[in-house]
């Protein structure tokens, strides 16, 4: 193993996947402008966390940084992830798959059977990620993405992790 990677696995050493709080949202936001061209505003964060009682929110906390977040909707037997970033200095190193298989879990000891979610068809790198854990495209929704009229890939997992 080269001494980079090495030194970037010790540098995890620290990681903590939790729920969200509100003293997280200014780090969350953040990640969230520099991950997607239609951000979330800071209200819709508070929302989740204060309001939504469907919703489950959690971050990936390094050393008191966040570093990658998501927020899914528990409904009835269903975890539809709303959004999943990673922070781009810390993309490549596994973290989506943590915190997305975190969530998943977690669902799953509340009674979800099954989770869904919508991903740009450009996003290869998401799709690849949700593919790996045996999500399957079910539809597309055409223009589903204001900036640019691109098309939402709408992926289904049958039977999560752990079942």
């Amino acid at each position: 193993m080269d001494d980079r990677l090495q030194n970037k696995l010790e540098d995890l050493s620290g990681l903590v996947i939790r729920k969200m709080t509100l003293q997280d949202l200014e780090q969350v936001v953040a990640i969230d402008q520099i991950s997607f061209s239609l951000p979330w505003p800071v209200r819709s964060f508070q929302f989740e966390l204060t309001d939504n009682e469907a919703s489950r929110c959690w971050v990936a906390d390094l050393d008191g940084r966040i570093v990658a977040m998501l927020v899914g909707w528990f409904i009835v037997d269903e975890l539809h992830v709303a959004t999943i970033a990673t922070h781009p200095e810390f993309r490549g190193q596994g973290l989506g798959k943590s915190i997305l298989l975190h969530a998943l879990l977690a669902a799953r000891e509340e009674g979800a059977i099954k989770s869904f979610l919508e991903v740009r068809e450009s996003n290869e790198v998401a799709q690849k990620m949700y593919r790996d854990f045996g999500f399957v495209e079910d539809a597309r929704r055409a223009g589903y993405y204001k900036d640019n009229g691109e098309d939402a890939i709408l992926m289904s997992l049958d039977r999560l992790p752990g079942g």
